[in-house]
């Protein structure tokens, strides 16, 4: 497809004898290469017909993690991914955040930018997916497509990303998407309980307007889009909740003994956790000991800064040159779980 981003005798047995061979050496090959081995179409492909039997899901190591990937057919290898607004489809019963609903891009999101995975009857687990964590879930959404059965894994619809092209791209990972309704952030997704598979978290400094118009400020912000070629290492102005209560700065077990965060469900879709796989690295002017991480219950781990937890707000998503604007637009918010504000740098 076009990315809307660029618009994207013996003789003769014996040469039988041989090709036998080399077919069965082959099929050998791809019995124990890895699922990527097997790709045969682009991980970019829309979605244009349902799927005609199981789909298989498997697992690959990436500079992210252990994550799944899709294990069998024309796309194996190609990354998968969730989306965090696609919970309130389970929480409310709104529709999924990726639909087929207008955005900017004038594409729908379900088959074309994010193609849904897909499956006739239940899906398969390769090596290193826990088969329990596999489920479908009805979408009459996908356009052209009647009723199509799509990939979950714990409770989570699956998808590729349409600008991965080859089996181990990335690009959709941590993606802070504005584009999905709601906005949502994109994750790969480890094998272990479904949750997302994020790398360590960076912490940095940035500059925005406030509310997009102004005054500029300096605030504590975490680094997403690692790998998205059209907006990359983009930051986002990160949050703290008042009603978190702070303590001091002890070692990472003391953290997830003494705090929790009280954003969870519907609070934690419009304002995502700050999650990281191990300990979260920092730029320059911001303090590393102040730092630390809480598990959730999930088991997913989310970054504190001085105790207390971090949240991302989904209305600062933006691509830089495609839709919004850097701004910080969370600043002071009043919500049924608290105050969200920022974080100013160091004295």
């Amino acid at each position: 497809m076009t990315t809307p981003f660029h618009r994207l005798g013996r003789p003769v047995a014996g040469r039988a004898a041989a090709a036998t061979l080399i077919l069965g050496l082959v099929a050998v090959a791809l019995l124990f290469s890895s699922p990527a081995s097997a790709q045969t179409r682009p991980c970019s492909d829309d979605v244009t017909s349902a799927a005609t039997g199981p789909a298989t899901v498997s697992v690959a190591s990436t500079s992210y993690g252990r994550v799944l990937v899709v294990g069998s057919g024309p796309y194996a290898g190609c990354s998968l991914y969730l989306l965090t607004s696609d919970q309130l489809h389970a929480l409310s019963g709104a529709q999924f955040a990726c639909s087929d609903n207008p955005n900017v891009l004038n594409e729908p999101c379900d088959t074309g930018l994010w193609p849904a995975l897909l499956t006739k009857g239940a899906p398969l687990a390769g090596p290193g997916v826990n088969p329990h964590l596999l489920g479908t879930v009805t979408r009459t959404d996908l356009p052209g497509l009647p009723a199509v059965q799509q990939v979950t894994c714990a409770g989570q619809p699956l998808y590729r990303f349409f600008l991965d092209e080859a089996a181990g791209d990335t690009q959709g990972a941590n993606l802070d998407d504005p584009v999905t309704s709601t906005p949502g952030a994109w994750y790969l997704v480890n094998p272990r309980g479904g949750t997302p598979a994020t790398g360590r978290a960076q912490l940095q400094l940035e500059t925005a307007p406030v509310g997009g118009t102004g005054p500029d400020q300096t605030v504590l912000a975490a680094t997403m889009n690692n790998d998205f070629s059209v907006f990359p290492d983009a930051s986002f102005p990160v949050y703290t909740l008042s009603s978190h209560r702070s303590h001091a700065w002890g070692n990472a077990r003391s953290h997830e003994r003494d705090h929790e965060s009280a954003c969870q469900d519907q609070c934690a879709v419009y304002w995502p956790p700050v999650l990281t796989s191990g300990r979260p690295e920092v730029g320059p002017g911001v303090d590393e000991h102040a730092l630390g991480t809480i598990e959730r219950p999930d088991g997913t781990h989310q970054v504190t800064y001085n105790g207390r937890p971090l949240y991302l707000f989904n209305n600062d998503a933006y691509i830089a040159g495609v839709t919004g604007t850097k701004s910080i637009n969370g600043a002071g918010t009043h919500t049924p779980w608290g105050v969200f504000n920022t974080i100013p740098p160091l004295p």
